[in-house]
């Protein structure tokens, strides 16, 4: 029985650091370029996220490769900010811009880096399904075609882009 507990438990973590179908990671990624303040420009809504503006991610490498991370929003319903704090690793090949984020002990969910600026001023990411999705920059507002670029290639992708939310900063 505790055998079929620990398979049944490895599935269930490993598919949690998927990839979607047809998304691919960059290549090339720098954790220390990526490191600093990003504004969330759109997403998917979610329930760890639902009712958020303003909502900040802020990435710090650490030893051995590891990331410290801190998301940020501002629940307009409490009229109050709400802080999430993790760290996050490889979930591969040290980089790839596929990384594996726990906000919650030993739970791992996929981050994955599918389109970065050259100069680290914008980024398209997604989870380890299509029902995840974010445009993150370093300033709070992007040119429009940013957004059309993040818009058209993540439908392409297969996301639903009826459904994002644009966070008010």
């Amino acid at each position: 029985m505790r055998v079929i507990f620990i398979l049944i438990f490895s599935v269930l973590m490993g598919s949690c650091l998927r990839i979607p179908e047809g998304v691919k990671p960059v290549e090339n990624f720098d954790p220390e370029r990526y490191q600093g303040k990003w504004y969330e420009i759109a997403r998917l809504d979610h329930s760890f996220e639902r009712g958020l503006e303003r909502v900040t991610a802020e990435y710090e490498l650490q030893e051995k490769g590891r990331i410290y991370v801190v998301n940020r929003g501002y629940d307009v319903s409490k009229d109050k900010w709400s802080q999430a704090k993790g760290r996050a690793y490889y979930a591969g090949k040290e980089g790839v811009g596929h990384l594996k984020v726990s906000f919650f002990g030993p739970f791992y969910g996929s981050y994955v880096i599918f389109e970065l600026d050259e100069d680290y001023q914008y980024a398209f990411v997604s989870g380890a399904s299509t029902s995840y999705l974010w445009l993150l920059a370093r300033t709070p507002e992007v040119d429009q075609h940013i957004i059309d670029r993040f818009v058209e290639f993540s439908k392409e992708l297969g996301f639903n882009t009826e459904e994002l939310i644009f966070v008010q900063h």
